[in-house]
């Protein structure tokens, strides 16, 4: 495999399915994160107390000389609302509330909050407390504060401007009286006297500044300085935290979901397995020999594994035999299975297999075997029952007939037929009973171990009408058919050892073989001159 099907295969689309596939596979990670939160959810509606809100609505009067007057512009523009709003969260405000709820400033200015809608006149106090009590004071209170505080400040405004203007009327009268002093008493009214004119002149201006200001401070003093009013007071029942239980319990959990479903995402991005058979030929660089599902209790697929060794066959047909060894990276992987599965079709197939295992591994390999050898029961090659009886030699004298003369058939002489000839097996010390029932040739048949140390525990086993011996991975070599069942490549040297005169195929494991210890074991097998024969995918899912 070039460059080229590597890039390709690594910049494949993704599409909706695989997208979808990834909560599924790590629906551990979803459900745990949804469990958190719902966790998290109920103890904030269990455990913490509950928090009760209550809301007073303010109405904001402007300030005018005329209460029945209508403003011109709009109503935000008759009432600096910013500056309400500021007035409403001021020092003076949590003060008053602290003092009517009994908590301290710092709790009262994050439990109250003052709304001011853009265009409108309309306050609305908003006060949360631990209980039903404290939230309607609380609100209330901080709408009274209010009006109270914007009432104050207007009064004493009115007040500084009337006094200004009362200082100034004093000055005024006082500048027209000393004008009048300064007027001559026997001037004629007909004819005066320049002087005269001009102190008249003054004294006229100095009235209608009178005037001026009386009418100003007039106004001053009739203005409305009423702040607003309380359009609606807080008042119990009001709403709680666990009022919507049911509904924050959903989008707990419809929020778990998701956030399980971001994190799925993140560790499946974080985490580089095998997803599919294109990854995998990517890594190992040699063909797909074949897919091997599981069943329901564990075992490989059978029809998957007689698909496999057919893709084997170029291996069983060979002229030279080499031994095919079955590597994987870890253990979880499904080696064994696969190892097992192919020694039980080759032999249910009429061949006689050398299993090569591990000590570490012997105990799983023969209880797969044994579960192969109740699937396929040994079968007996055929031979008649019965041998062929011997001709009756010519000198064997006819027996007389006792009847008349009538009778005058022969009747030949039957000779009892030897028993069965005993198979050259049996003369090795192998044990093949010929005439036993059905339940003994469900038995394994085991012999001991030959001089030069073959069968790991001398046992053999007869799957259909092939036989598997188990023999130790460091003796296996034979010029039949021998398959290894190496130990985890990336922490024992034997299998890679054993590959080097035989023909390695790979095991990779979908959703669990990770491609950078894929990618390891092949550089390894490539670095001591093994090319990898083939790979076996094994695990459930699609492409």
């Amino acid at each position: 495999m070039d460059l080229t099907d590597v890039a390709s295969a690594r910049q494949r689309p993704v599409g909706l399915v695989e997208l979808a596939r990834i909560p599924l596979r790590r629906w551990r990670t979803v459900l745990g994160c949804a469990a958190l939160v719902l966790l998290a959810v109920l103890g904030y509606l269990f455990v913490l107390p509950a928090t009760y809100t209550a809301t007073t609505a303010v109405v904001v009067r402007p300030v005018v000389t005329d209460p029945f007057s209508v403003p011109s512009g709009g109503a935000d523009r008759a009432v600096n609302m910013t500056a309400e709003s500021g007035i409403a969260t001021s020092n003076d405000v949590i003060d008053k509330v602290a003092r009517i709820t009994g908590r301290e400033t710092r709790e009262v200015a994050d439990a109250l909050e003052v709304e001011t809608p853009v265009g409108g006149q309309v306050m609305r106090f908003s006060y949360a407390g631990h209980s039903e009590r404290e939230a309607v004071d609380g609100a209330n209170g901080a709408a009274e504060s209010y009006l109270a505080l914007r009432k104050g400040m207007y009064e004493n405004q009115r007040a500084g401007v009337l006094t200004s203007y009362d200082d100034t009327i004093d000055l005024v009268t006082a500048q027209r009286a000393t004008t009048q002093r300064s007027l001559p008493a026997n001037q004629s009214s007909s004819n005066p006297s320049p002087r005269t004119s001009a102190l008249l002149d003054q004294l006229r201006a100095l009235n209608d500044q009178l005037a001026t200001l009386a009418e100003q401070r007039s106004k001053v003093a009739s203005a409305d300085l009423s702040p607003g009013s309380v359009t609606s007071a807080a008042r119990p029942p009001v709403p709680s935290s666990r009022n919507a239980a049911p509904l924050i319990l959903v989008a707990g959990l419809l929020g778990g979901l998701l956030l399980g479903g971001l994190v799925a995402f993140a560790r499946e991005s974080l985490d580089r397995r095998v997803r599919t058979s294109a990854e995998a030929a990517a890594a190992v660089g040699a063909p797909l020999l074949g897919r091997v599902r599981r069943r329901r209790g564990g075992q490989p697929d059978e029809s998957d594994l007689r698909y496999l060794v057919l893709a084997l066959g170029r291996w069983v047909d060979g002229p030279r035999r080499s031994p095919l060894v079955v590597l994987s990276p870890a253990t979880d992987e499904g080696r064994e299975q696969i190892s097992a599965g192919l020694a039980a079709v080759l032999a249910a197939a009429g061949h006689e297999v050398r299993l090569g295992v591990t000590p570490e591994s012997l105990e799983r390999i023969r209880r797969l075997m044994l579960d192969a050898q109740r699937r396929h029961p040994p079968v007996e090659s055929a031979r008649p029952r019965v041998p062929r009886p011997r001709p009756v030699p010519a000198t064997t004298p006819a027996p007389a007939a006792t009847a008349g003369p009538e009778d005058t058939a022969v009747v030949p002489a039957v000779r009892k037929p030897r028993p069965f000839p005993v198979p050259a097996e049996a003369k090795n010390g192998a044990v093949y009973r010929s005439t036993t029932t059905a339940q003994d040739k469900r038995e394994p048949s085991t012999r001991p171990a030959t001089a030069d140390g073959a069968a790991t525990d001398g046992q053999e086993l007869r799957i259909g009408t092939g036989r598997v011996r188990l023999v130790d991975l460091d003796g296996a070599s034979s010029d039949g058919l021998t398959v290894l069942d190496a130990p985890p490549a990336l922490h024992d040297e034997r299998g890679v050892r054993a590959a080097r005169e035989g023909r390695a195929v790979l095991v990779a494991a979908r959703d669990r073989t990770r491609t950078g210890q894929l990618t390891q074991l092949v550089d390894r097998l490539r670095a001591v001159g093994v090319e990898p024969f083939g790979f076996v995918l094994t695990g459930d899912g699609r492409d």
